[in-house]
């Protein structure tokens, strides 16, 4: 794929970003697209956003359990970039209108670091080195792909899904947890709707964040002390809409939650 249709498919993601708009599946107007191709695709439209004034304070990896691999029809994960514009704080009103197109929510593990990891060759115990704390974390992710016809292609070019997260004030050591093993409860409207573990993601959230520090260090993007990593879901998608409220609880962590105007 040519720079000129990098940079075209990079405008059109980010003006149906900022008009809430879907467009075609970029894999079904162009089938030969790469992951690379994508990436690129990405980078540009996040380029545009911090053009906008957006920071970057993050980077996240998505797609990373089995159930929601299955769901999407893919086969590997995804991974794309956090700005500031995305944060909310724990228990916010989060607006939908204007703002998001299908959202769902996810119940995950996010890390924020001390110290830059520069992949390739980042091993788990690099991560742990690396990481202040862990903390609980919901990431509401969006598609500007139309009905979620995502391929891992178009889910990356798009940012990996993204639209917003919101980080728990919980905050724990992570060498004082067991991580494969730490256990979450998601609630919908005060029901519980789910529940799963660390070790759903990868087998352990310690490899996915290695895993994200090593993709990302073949474009030569490294992890920022300061950031924030989220390390993709440990239970399924849920939907949601005005009106709905979130909470998940980690143990040994803490909780969050959100709920939607």
């Amino acid at each position: 794929m040519n720079r000129d249709t990098i940079s075209e498919l990079g405008d059109r993601l980010y003006e149906a970003l900022r008009s809430q708009t879907t467009m075609p599946p970029l894999t079904e107007q162009f089938p030969e697209i790469s992951i690379e191709d994508a990436y690129y695709i990405s980078l540009h439209m996040i380029n545009r956003r911090v053009n906008d004034g957006e920071k970057i304070v993050g980077k996240k990896i998505g797609i990373t359990s089995e159930v929601v691999q299955n769901m999407f029809k893919v086969d590997q994960p995804d991974f794309g970039f956090l700005t500031d514009k995305m944060e909310y704080s724990n228990g916010t009103e989060i607006p939908v209108s204007a703002n998001l197109i299908a959202p769902k929510a996810e119940g995950e593990i996010a890390f924020k670091l001390k110290k830059d990891l520069v992949g390739p060759g980042i091993t788990e115990e690099d991560v742990l080195d690396a990481t202040e704390c862990v903390m609980p974390c919901f990431e509401i992710v969006d598609s500007r792909i139309r009905n979620w016809e995502i391929k891992i292609e178009d889910t990356v070019a798009d940012n990996a899904s993204c639209g917003v997260f919101v980080l728990g004030d919980g905050q724990a050591d992570p060498r004082d947890l067991d991580l494969p093993n730490l256990a979450m409860k998601v609630f919908k409207n005060e029901q519980l709707i789910s529940e799963g573990l660390g070790s759903a993601v990868q087998g352990n959230p310690l490899t996915a964040v290695a895993w994200l520090a090593n993709t990302l260090g073949q474009y030569n993007i490294p992890f920022k002390a300061g950031d924030v990593i989220l390390s993709g879901s440990m239970v399924p998608l849920e939907a949601v809409k005005p009106g709905d409220q979130m909470r998940l609880e980690l143990d040994g962590v803490g909780s969050v939650s959100c709920s939607f105007l």
